[in-house]
This record gives C-alpha cells, structure tokens and sequence, in this order.
C-alpha cells in the first residue's frame, strides 16, 4: 500500500501560520463587535404622504415614527413639483400664462402689462415666491445650475419674479438644493437629517462650498449622494471630502440590488478614500417593487439579517403603501418601524448615527508569517499526491522556500494585494482538500473490520468533526489573508468563490485517484492518476452511464449557478420556508450544501468503506462529501459577514448535517436488513 508522509516541518511552519492568522481573524472579530449602532431611517417625505393619506397632522406622524424607533429621516433636494404643491414657490411655464392673457383669465394688472410689453415667453418659465427663505434658496441654486444668461429677474408690481430659459417639465423635475425649511423640521421633530444632495453639472468647489454651507447648523446623521454621480464628480471632489472632513460627515453607500459591493456614483471610490474608509457605512433599502410583496414580519427578519450579515448601518425603510388586515395603514406602518427597532435591540444593536469600521489594517509581519503557512500547506499537498516528491523531503523543503520568498516578500514591502488575494484562493481550496485527504490516509492505514452501527455512527461523526476543524484551520488563513476595512466593507471583494466551489473537489479527486483503485478497490500499487483516467477515457459508454452523466452535469451547473448573487437561478417558496425555519433556529443560518449534502456524504462515505461498499461508490461519497467542507471554509470568504458569523454558521452545519448523515445511516442499515430478511424469506419458501 502507497504509504504518504506527512512533514512535520511543513506542519510545524502551518501551526505558526495559524497562530499569525488567528491573531489578525481575533482583532478583526473585535472590531466588528464595536460597530453595532444602525441608524434607522425613512424618508421624511415618506412620512408627509403617510400624513396625508391618513389625514393626520404632521407633526403626529413624525412623534410616533420617532416612538417607533425611527432614527434619522432623509431629506432630498426639492424640486418645482414640491415647492407648487406646497405653496412656497410657484413656477408657471410662459405658454400657459400667455394663454390665460388670451382667454381674459389672467387678471392681476401687473402680469398682464408683462405680456403686454412682450416680456412673457411661452419659451420660459415664470418663477414667483411666497415664503422668503425658500425663493432665497432656490434662486441661488437655478443660477448655479442654469447660470445667469439662462436666469433673469422681472419685476411684477413691486415683486420680484424670475425669468427662467428652460423646458417646463425638465424644470418641475429639476433638483434644486438641500431645503433648509425640511432639515429644520426633520430637526426639531427630534431626529437626525440624512442628507441626500446631488451633483451640479461641470461642478465647481464654489457650488460644493454652498452645498454643504446649508447643512450647517443642522444635526446631520450622514451623507447619502443621490443620483449616478457624487457631489464634486469631477474636478471638485477634493472640496467634497474637505468639506465633509471639517464637519465630521460619514458617508453612506447603497449596496446594489445584487447585494455586493455597491451602487456605482463617480466619485464615490474617491471620496471614501480621501475621507477614509473608517468613516463609511453601509445602507441598503428593500426594492421599491419588493416591498409589497413582503409581510411585515418577513420583511423586519430581512432587516436583522442584512444588519447581522452584511455590515449594513443604515436601514432606509419605506412606508407600507397598503394597510396590513384589521389595520388602519397609519398602524400598519408604525408596527412595521417599532417590530423593526425591537428585533435590533434583540440582536445587540443600538440605533442613532450610523457606526463605522475603525481603521483595520493588521501587522505586516503577522501577514507575513501568514503567508509562510499558506506557502507550506501548498507544498504538502503536493507531497501528497506526487510520490516522488513525497519520498525527497530536501525538494519539499527547496519548494517551500521558493513559494515563501514569493508570497512574503512583496506583503512585507507594504504591497502585497495580489499576493494577499492568492494566498486567499490558495487558503479556500487546499485545506479543505488537506482534511478530507487526512482523513482518507487515516482510514487506509486501518484494517477494516465489521462494526455494529452505533459504533460506526460514533466513529463517523467523530471523524466528520475532527475534519471539519481541520479545515477551519483554511478558513482562518482566508480570513486573516483578507482581512482589512476595505474588505469589510466591500470595495475589495474575494473574486474566484465559483471556483472555490468546484477546485477542492477535483483536488481531492487527484489524491483519491492515488490512493485508491476505483475499478478494483486495491489500496497497494494502484496504477495512480494518469493510469485510471485513461482507463475512464477508454471506458465503452452506455446509454444508461451517459444518462447518468448529463444529471451529474447538471447538478454541477445548478451546484455552482446557485452560488453567489447574480446567478439569476430561482429559488423555490419551500426552500425559502427551510431557510427560514434554520434562520429561526440557528445564531446564523447553515449552508444547505454543508448540512444536505456534504455532511450527510461524509458519513456515507464513512459507512461505505467500513461495509467495503464498491470504490467507485466510496469515490463518489468522498467528492461529495468534500463540497461541505469546502462550503465551511468558502463562506469566510464573505468578509463583509463578521467572522464569528461565519464561524458559528459552520458550526450549525456540521452540527445539523452530522444528524441527517447519521439518519441515513440508519435507514440505510435498516433498509439492507430488510432486504436481507426478504431474501431469506425467498429461499426458504423456494
């Protein structure tokens, strides 16, 4: 029998590794757990119309959105159709005054001589004012965006009245400046502004300068640009981050509808640099179209899980347009914000401004040592599956120093990012591939011996807990190779988890194919890898085994399309019901693919070796049940989900999956026993 040594060299130099990687997974896991304020906000003209629709007053809907928990209220910049309907100002386009001239409705004298000596355009619009301060604000802000041969001032008995060259419905659309009459409500109704400005068109750093001169004096939560582009895009973002610097304004970025990374603004990348990242949050908001579809307490379960799972830190809610059954919709909504508010009190969060990462960038050297580790377990894997290499240890070593200088060097120079991604990559799919490749050598060098079930079940188990810690040890490497603010907060990402999900699999197909002789079982001079693919390649194919085939093949590509966020691959309501009763059950939701699949296989394949099951069968068992354990180590991948998430998700999987595998054992014992008694039944009555 093929007998691997495992270096002790090699494993000496991955234990310090490990001691370095969860050095740096320890720190990160203390800065998250002081990032725990979530502001919860809605828009403030969310809560207008609420008030209208209910009839209420104002002021009594944003006391008891304010009971209910709410937080911060956004505030966008206003626009004509606002301000008309107001009252504060009114813009009327020249066509339709000049048609009221025509028809003898337009009566006030002082407009109709400004027809009359041909002032009134049907080209333009007429911009009039009935509240000081925000006619001010707005003809400040239609000379920045228009300039002044666009903007002219007329005078309509004694009252100043703007002439604006524009196209009526574009203007009504028109952003017009933060209005500093709704920060000063949203302010004294006791809670904060989250401000959401757009960017002017060929932005200057006066136009930037006056922007954030309206937010002074006022209680602002963070800043949320609104539209595809950042205010100061592009030559003036330097005065946007000084601007923002000087008052200590966070900034807030809207996660995409992909739920990775982020909604793209130019400039945004840009301003969260210069202000750095440890003064950004996270916001997501449900989908518009969603919403509706959700019951509230589905919908306050989504909020504690992104809060939970994606660092988000500002929850911008919007308003249940219809009322919930027995319900007025004014009930319906504050119910949704107070159920909202409790359920993250009872996950550990606080509410107010959004908290932020603080600055996370671990020691270089404990990176560095890091990567020696990684370097090694590289190194012993191929030990593992290339004999020649396994018997030379002085090559092993030549190998581990050429793979150490190439990964350490350039982290501790301060550079580094690639190395950082790979060693990631390297981490993700070859200590997986290690444990179950640890475990197959353990039971190889065993004589296999009949076991009664309840001894085989324990062992089993054991043996799946043991393995999984194992590759624990990939998942701390991964996350300590990452682990930065940047990553926590996604402007980098892992890229390459697809692959992640198929790599482990074929490596442990490679070490499998080593050890075992899949057409006849024998564990001792098995012709090797090359040997038994040809022998595969030159098998006579069946219609039967290339049925068989095209559902493997299937089950690969909706086992790899299922995963990640853009995959497009439907979900159905009976799963989402499973993934809801484990989300109730378990700190963090286990992978299905670790406690359905992976786990079970393990224990499976444990049996089918200990019955001497055919090795084509064990072989099958053995990829299976390596996706668990690949799956366990992937999800840290997910760096935006804290660490001791990511950890405990793992530790439900293997928990639950090493039921439903010891189940199975089981029922397959007893369904074999079943088979034997009839057997016996048959020959007795023959």
């Amino acid at each position: 029998m093929k007998v691997f040594r495992y270096s002790r060299v090699l494993i000496a130099i991955i234990a310090i590794g490990l001691i370095a990687a969860l050095a740096i997974d320890f720190a990160r896991s203390g800065v998250e757990h002081q990032n725990t304020r979530v502001d919860l906000a809605i828009d403030y003209e969310g809560l207008q119309e609420l008030a209208q629709r209910e009839g209420l007053p104002e002021a009594e809907v944003l006391q008891a959105a304010k009971d209910a928990g709410i937080t911060s209220l956004a505030v966008y910049e206003t626009t004509f159709k606002k301000l008309n309907e107001n009252g504060k100002t009114t813009a009327v386009s020249g066509a339709r005054l000049l048609e009221s001239y025509h028809d003898g409705t337009l009566t006030d004298p002082a407009w109709r001589k400004l027809v009359e000596d041909g002032e009134i355009k049907g080209t333009e619009v007429y911009v009039t004012g009935h509240d000081k301060r925000t006619y001010r604000e707005v003809k400040e802000d239609l000379y920045r965006r228009l300039g002044s041969d666009r903007v002219s001032v007329l005078s309509a008995g004694g009252e100043e009245v703007l002439a604006v060259k524009a196209h009526y419905e574009s203007l009504m659309k028109m952003n017009l400046g933060m209005p500093t009459d709704e920060m000063q409500a949203v302010n004294d109704a006791g809670f904060y502004v989250l401000a959401r400005p757009s960017n002017y068109e060929k932005c200057t750093p006066d136009d930037v300068k006056a922007v954030f001169s309206r937010l002074d004096g006022f209680q602002i939560s963070e800043i949320v640009f609104s539209g595809n582009q950042v205010l100061g895009t592009p030559k003036a973002l330097q005065t946007t981050i000084d601007e923002m610097k000087a008052r200590g304004i966070n900034l807030g970025l809207i996660e995409a509808v992909t739920q990775l990374q982020f909604y793209k603004q130019d400039g945004m990348t840009e301003v969260a640099k210069g202000l750095g990242y440890d003064k950004v949050a996270r916001l997501y908001s449900i989908p518009k179209d969603e919403q509706p579809k959700l019951k509230i307490d589905t919908a306050v379960e989504r909020w504690a899980n992104t809060d939970m799972e994606r660092n988000i830190r500002i929850d911008l809610l919007r308003i249940y347009d219809k009322p919930s059954p027995n319900m007025t919709l004014m009930e319906t909504n504050m119910k949704y914000f107070r159920d909202t508010h409790e359920a993250l009190l009872r996950h550990g969060f606080t509410v107010g401004p959004a908290a932020t990462f603080s600055s996370f960038y671990p020691s270089k050297y404990l990176r560095a040592v890091l990567m020696l580790g990684v370097a090694a377990a590289g190194v012993l894997y191929l030990s593992l599956v290339i004999p020649r290499l396994n018997a030379r240890p002085r090559y092993q070593y030549l190998i581990f120093a050429v793979l150490a200088l190439l990964a350490a060097v350039p982290v501790l120079m301060g550079n580094g990012a690639k190395i950082r991604v790979l060693a990631a990559f390297a981490s993700a799919n070859v200590f997986p591939a290690l444990a179950v490749i640890w475990q197959l050598d353990r039971i190889r060098a065993r004589q296999r011996t009949e076991k009664r079930l309840p001894a085989l079940v324990a062992t089993g188990v054991t043996a799946l807990f043991v393995t999984g810690a194992l590759s624990y040890v990939g998942a701390a490497y991964l996350s300590g190779a990452l682990a930065d603010t940047e990553y926590l907060l996604e402007f980098n990402i892992f890229r390459g988890i697809k692959l992640t999900f198929l790599l482990p699999i074929v490596l442990v197909g490679i070490a499998f194919l080593q050890r075992f002789d899949i057409f006849d079982g024998r564990m001792d001079d098995t012709d090797g890898v090359v040997a038994q693919m040809k022998k595969i390649l030159d098998m006579p194919v069946r219609i039967k085994t290339l049925l068989i085939g095209l559902v493997v093949l299937a089950a690969a590509v909706v086992f790899v399309a299922r995963s990640g966020h853009t995959s497009g691959m439907p979900v159905s309501s009976l799963e989402l019901r499973f993934r809801a009763a484990l989300e109730q059950a378990f700190y963090a939701r286990p992978r299905t693919k670790e406690l359905l699949i992976g786990h079970p296989a393990f224990l499976l394949a444990w049996m089918a070796f200990w019955r001497k099951w055919p090795t084509m069968v064990l072989c099958a068992l053995v990829l299976v049940a390596t996706i668990g354990q690949g799956s366990m180590v992937e999800t840290f991948a997910h760096m935006r989900t804290p660490v001791y998430m990511s950890f405990m998700r793992g530790i439900g999987g293997i928990v639950l999956g090493a039921g439903i595998g010891a189940l199975c054992m089981v029922l397959i014992e007893l369904w074999q026993w079943l088979l034997k008694k009839a057997a016996a039944a048959a020959k007795e009555r023959k």
